[in-house]
């Protein structure tokens, strides 16, 4: 290959400019037609408008509300403790480091999905119920953060 054999990846478009003759195809109302709200500089209407009628977004019902003090927990399954070595501490900075999650967010919560046939203190900050059960009757222990 040879400097003056080289040719571009994509093939280049020119851009179309608008109002420059009849004979550009998009000339005198540049593409948009006779008079309107469209053809008028800076016309248009915003986002979700049709026409004065009412909106679909306003037509729908509410439902619910969003608690703006709703703390979102990182899911741990109990399956996935089974990675750590018999008698390791888990921490929270444990499971970071080795990618078990990617954040913390407003804390751990260790579920009961699957099951954990190792010795582990586990360190989290809530623990459901049969987590903590599974857990404690492998021999290991929870402690709440």
């Amino acid at each position: 290959m040879k400097l003056h054999e080289l040719k571009p990846s994509q093939t280049r478009k020119e851009r179309n400019r608008v109002g420059r003759g009849m004979s550009s195809g998009n000339g005198k109302t540049s593409g948009r037609g006779h008079k309107g709200q469209k053809a008028r500089s800076g016309g248009g209407t915003r986002l979700g408008f049709e026409g004065g009628q009412m909106p679909l977004f306003q037509r729908l019902p509410k439902r619910g509300f969003t608690n703006i003090n709703r703390k979102e927990y990182t899911v741990v399954n109990l399956s996935t403790l089974n990675k750590f070595e018999e008698g390791t501490e888990v921490t929270p900075e444990l499971l970071l480091e080795t990618g078990v999650i990617s954040k913390v967010k407003a804390g751990i919560k260790v579920l009961g999905n699957g099951s954990i046939e190792k010795k582990l203190t586990v360190k989290a900050h809530k623990f459901s119920a049969s987590a903590k059960e599974a857990i404690e009757t492998a021999g290991g222990q929870t402690e709440v953060i």
